[in-house]
């Protein structure tokens, strides 16, 4: 029975693994997703940034849903839609001291 316990509880922690395909929400890259609150969550605004250089930066910043600051950036294609190349939550451990 000693002999299985080792084996039985790595086989559990195997189990408990699970690997996804999904993107990942926080950092910077190619296929980052919109969250609720992004600019283009639900699809890309309906008015084009006409005046704005392609690649030029755009800063976004809000609220996500459990009050963490979240702070996104996002690049101006040259179709003038919006690419979302990055995403920061700040994870305020002190409680809301700038609210």
């Amino acid at each position: 029975m000693k002999d299985a316990l080792p084996t039985l509880f790595a086989a559990l922690l195997l189990c408990a693994c699970s690997t996804t395909a999904r993107p990942p929400s926080v950092g910077y890259g190619r296929y980052l997703e919109p969250i609720p609150g992004s600019i283009t969550y639900g699809g890309q605004p309906r008015t084009r940034l006409t005046k704005a250089p392609v690649g030029s930066i755009v800063p976004h910043q809000f609220f996500d849903s459990f009050g963490h600051k979240v702070y996104e950036t996002y690049v101006i294609e040259p179709d003038r839609s919006l690419r979302l190349v990055g995403r920061r939550i700040d994870y305020d451990i002190f409680g809301d001291m700038d609210r």
